[in-house]
């Protein structure tokens, strides 16, 4: 049955009408989950099978941005090129009104595809008007990379692996001649040998325990001593961590202990820069689809378990991450810091 065709189904659990905020609406093509989600003010997007395809916010109404989702949601089913679309694919940065960042300067670390949290991140930034430099792992990375960085505009794209000496002071270096300032930086990169992510944490060389506490913690905390400088008048400093780190996560292993030590990083710069003006966060996504994510064994059952039992019975996406980590860059989040904030639908909260 073609999409136009079928019904799209309220969800019940959520105000309905005049007096209603969000409003989403639902339907099903063949093993397709399509979600329909709308503001009274003319913003919504659209996800299939909890993956975000396409957003407005160019709306007048709820009825016009559900009109507008509904034609992208059909022509998604059709195969056909979105609107707005970069390449074939749906509009790579979202529209938004107002460029609460415009004049920002950042720095993205960890963008390796169009399905990475940086990505989600970076996408954000720009959205609101900020302006980035975005780095890629190396010249096979590169190629998925350079798309994206051309769609954010970037001045600045410089490869960097962070266990090459040199290559991370080389980034900041170009940012202080070009910029001359930094308003903040993501910190989206992790490592562990297979051998060390796999086995038991008790089982974990010196050489894999130090890869991993070097490339998902340490690294952290030289691009905290590389931006201090560039921050003259304050900034923000984010990392992503996992709630593995708090608790026993099956197959996650001595990534819980790295991230367990990047959130005590956390609070420890947040307390030596916060007379400085510079913020710190722990960004914590619930599960997530994301290529790292693919080493870790069972993930599949991991995405089921968190989108079952979250309060808001649904899988966090690349773009809830961007959004949250986007409004902590702003100077109203001035007096946030230091803590693990967590964008997971409120999975962390139950058992």
């Amino acid at each position: 049955m073609p999409l136009a065709k079928v019904n799209w189904e309220p969800n019940k659990d959520m105000p309905v009408g005049k007096g209603a905020t969000i409003q989403q609406f639902f339907t099903t093509l063949g093993k397709d989950r399509f979600e329909i989600s709308v503001a009274p003010w003319g913003e919504g997007q659209l996800k299939v099978n909890d993956r975000e395809v396409a957003r407005t916010a160019e709306a007048k109404d709820r009825r016009q941005a559900f009109a507008l989702l509904k034609d992208a949601a059909e022509r998604y089913a059709r195969g056909e090129p979105m609107g707005g679309s970069t390449n074939g694919k749906a509009r790579l940065i979202p529209a938004v009104k107002a460029k609460l960042l415009e004049g920002k300067k950042g720095l993205v670390v960890g963008i390796a595809n169009e399905q990475s949290i940086a990505w989600g991140c970076a996408a954000a930034f720009r959205a609101f008007g900020a302006d980035l430099a975005v780095t890629y792992l190396n010249d096979k990375a590169k190629k998925h990379v350079a798309p994206l960085a051309q769609a954010l505009e970037s001045s600045i794209v410089m490869p960097l692996d962070v266990r090459v000496p040199g290559q991370m002071e080389a980034v900041f270096d170009k940012i202080s001649k070009e910029w001359g300032k930094l308003d903040f930086v993501v910190h989206s990169i992790a490592f562990a040998p297979q051998d060390a992510l796999h086995g038991r944490v008790i089982d974990v060389s010196l050489e894999g325990f130090s890869t991993t506490m070097q490339v998902s913690c340490w690294t952290f905390l030289r691009m905290a001593k590389l931006a201090e400088p560039l921050m003259k008048k304050g900034g923000t400093l984010f990392t992503m961590t996992y709630y593995g780190s708090q608790t026993v996560v099956k197959n996650y292993n001595i990534m819980g202990v790295a991230k367990a030590a990047l959130e005590s990083a956390v609070k420890y710069v947040s307390a030596e820069l916060g007379a400085k003006g510079i913020r710190v966060h722990a960004i914590s996504p619930g599960p997530l689809a994301t290529r790292a994510a693919s080493g870790i064994p069972e993930f599949d059952k991991l995405l089921e378990k968190a989108k079952a039992k979250a309060p808001a019975r649904s899988l966090v996406t690349i773009e809830d991450v961007g959004a949250a980590t986007a409004f902590l860059a702003h100077d109203a989040a001035r007096l946030i810091t230091g803590d693990t904030i967590y964008v997971d639908g409120g999975y962390h909260v139950v058992d």
